[in-house]
């Protein structure tokens, strides 16, 4: 018997081009070292890390069950704290990096 899959939530290409745009230019500076995607059932995480051994620094957050609430999108920082959230990802993005330009 075949099992169901379950659909994961995942970043699209235009999602990932904006989030690497503003991971690079910080890679670039030497702030940021590393990053881990996870795609799971319910949200799509892209963590980022100064180094690889410690907690990320920041997580990119795609919960598309807050679409019509909140904003579909977040980053949280190390604490766990929402620094944005939004509909407009390249928006939200912005607490990142706020003299980056992301264009979508």
């Amino acid at each position: 018997m075949a099992r169901s899959v379950s659909p994961i939530v995942a970043f699209d290409r235009r999602e990932l081009m904006q989030i690497l745009s503003v991971y690079g230019r910080k890679v670039g500076a030497g702030e940021w070292r590393d990053y881990a995607m996870d795609f799971l059932k319910d949200r799509a995480l892209f963590s980022i890390y100064a180094r690889v051994s410690e907690r990320p620094l920041f997580v990119v957050e795609k919960n598309p069950k807050l679409r019509h609430k909140q904003g579909q999108y977040m980053v949280v920082n190390q604490q766990g704290r929402i620094l944005k959230r939004g509909h407009d990802l390249a928006q939200v993005l912005r607490v990142l990096d706020p003299d980056l330009m992301v264009v979508g």
